[in-house]
């Protein structure tokens, strides 16, 4: 079978893979369940089998409570007390078990919003390990996913996004999201089936 080639060319040992909150507060049935993780998390494991120590995870780390946040932060974690740390099992933290097998080489980087890049070291890394292009998989494609793509976007990186290890718990919103950053990106973010983008990624 002929796999398509990626639009701007092949991926390299500059390219990164940054799996967005493969988490278990979202695999198991919460408040912030997330219905499509089980159906994508085969497809995200053959894609960070690919290049494990390339890949790095991220967790969504919520407060101990809201009054650890400000402005509208805080509003959103009263409205989502239950899903606090003081509220929940820590394991609910923890990447699901099938990927906590590849780190290390794979690394893990903690976030308490929705962006990686915000009040984390994740650019600074991406410059030590001369990036220059990210494979962005993970939850949810309309929420920490659409933050990740945004910022990566910014810092002038190469984008690609694909598009069956992308998970949401709205369809409806997933599908307008893929669809803008085929038509609203194009230059910036590529989209492609997560085979297609493991056949050109050397």
């Amino acid at each position: 079978m002929t796999i398509d080639p990626l639009r701007f060319g092949r991926l390299n040992e500059r390219t990164l893979h940054l799996c967005v909150d493969m988490q278990n507060m979202f695999a198991e049935k919460t408040r912030w369940h997330t219905p499509w993780m089980k159906r994508v998390l085969p497809v995200v494991i053959a894609l960070v089998e690919r290049h494990p120590d390339r890949t790095i995870f991220t967790r969504f780390i919520p407060p101990g409570d809201s009054s650890e946040m400000s402005g509208s932060w805080r509003r959103y974690f009263e409205r989502w007390k239950e899903m606090t740390r003081n509220e929940i099992d820590p394991k609910l933290l923890e990447l699901v078990d099938p990927l906590r097998r590849f780190v290390p080489p794979a690394s893990v980087l903690d976030k308490p919003f929705y962006s990686p890049f915000h009040r984390t070291r994740l650019a600074q890394t991406l410059h030590e390990r001369n990036c220059d292009a990210l494979i962005v998989s993970g939850a949810e494609t309309d929420m920490c996913v659409l933050a990740a793509v945004l910022d990566a976007v910014d810092l002038g990186l190469r984008v690609v996004l694909p598009v069956d290890a992308l998970c949401s718990s709205s369809d409806e919103s997933h599908e307008a999201l893929i669809a803008l950053y085929r038509n609203r990106f194009s230059q910036q973010v590529e989209t492609a089936s997560a085979e297609a983008i493991s056949a050109n990624w050397a």
